[in-house]
């Protein structure tokens, strides 16, 4: 409601027109203040900060995607956020082709689910890929078999799982895959008029390239929904010193598994003695009994050892370590 004056003040405005200081044309030729329409059957739920705190989030989850996808695939994949929107439900689901790869999400601890969708195109090509193919996409889509839904089961998996990370700062997530669908028609998960926010992510596997779009429900995401903005979301960044960074790293790689080999000694014969060589036979080798071994950790020769035995098995006792200086 627009403020009501007063009497006095009544008095006073109309003492001003009668002499001149306000001008009605003046007063009139004001410009009316501009009226934006609201569309009650599609309330903008998500504001603009809310789109931007989840295309960081999903910024961090690309680059999960870049660096994890190539190991099932054994190809090079570049993933990037390509847009961020809010529509309905059904306008989602229209959208979608047949067949199509949607994985189910449960958003557990939050209420309700999400949905994964990966193109058709990119499935192929993913599924030709971890068959031992080029990875070349279909000309034309069909149908998924049993066996290729196994495959893209994996890929999906793998995909929800590298979720918890870049949500750490908003909640603990703890996701799981309740179906992966191939129809959009056994897809729904919600009311058709709901709505939702979609962030679209830009595949390249290869030289194919493709989209994958995460469905979040704002039923979902509505407990967190104040912890959806950049200055939350910067606040409660955990800056790790460079001191502490380094440790990390050094606990991860003394985990990382390496072969290490002890040379007995080198030797040089033909290929014909090698094609004739038959069990009980000697081969003499360019080392004495008493020579300590060579021992290679990777393809470096790092320690000097005596061999020996270990109750029934074969050992070597380090005698010294080479230096990279040595």
């Amino acid at each position: 409601m627009g403020e009501v004056l007063s009497q006095s003040e009544i008095d006073n405005l109309l003492q001003a027109f009668n002499s001149g200081e306000l001008d009605v044309e003046e007063i009139k030729e004001t410009p009316d203040k501009q009226v934006k329409n609201y569309d009650f059957k599609r309330p903008s739920k998500f504001s603009k900060e809310h789109l931007r705190t989840l295309e960081i989030i999903f910024e961090h989850y690309g680059r999960l995607l870049s660096t994890n996808l190539p190991a099932h695939l054994r190809m090079n994949v570049q993933v990037n956020v390509a847009s961020s929107e809010t529509v309905t439900f059904s306008e989602f689901t229209n959208a979608l082709s047949n067949p199509v790869i949607l994985g189910i999400v449960n958003f557990s601890p939050l209420r309700g689910n999400i949905i994964i969708e990966l193109q058709a195109n990119l499935g192929y090509v993913m599924i030709d890929r971890m068959l031992g193919g080029m990875g070349q996409p279909l000309e034309k889509n069909r149908d998924f078999s049993e066996i290729e839904l196994s495959i893209i089961d994996k890929i999906m998996l793998t995909c929800m799982t590298l979720l918890r990370e870049p949500w750490k700062n908003v909640v603990d997530l703890e996701p799981y895959m309740e179906r992966i669908e191939t129809n959009p028609q056994f897809a729904q998960i919600m009311a058709a008029n709901e709505m939702i926010a979609i962030v679209t992510l830009n595949i390249k596997v290869g030289d194919s390239e493709g989209f994958m779009n995460i469905c979040l429900p704002f039923a979902t995401l509505e407990n967190i929904m104040d912890k959806l903005n950049t200055k939350y979301w910067f606040s409660t960044m955990q800056e790790i010193s460079d001191e502490s960074y380094q440790d990390h790293i050094e606990a991860l790689i003394k985990r990382v598994d390496i072969p290490i080999r002890a040379v007995l000694g080198k030797s040089i014969i033909s290929v014909m003695d090698f094609a004739s060589l038959q069990r009980g036979d000697i081969i003499r080798l360019d080392t004495k009994v008493d020579d300590e071994l060579d021992i290679f950790v990777g393809n470096l020769k790092k320690f000097t050892a005596l061999p020996g035995t270990n109750k029934e098995n074969y050992a070597a006792r380090v005698t010294s370590v080479i230096r990279e200086e040595e």
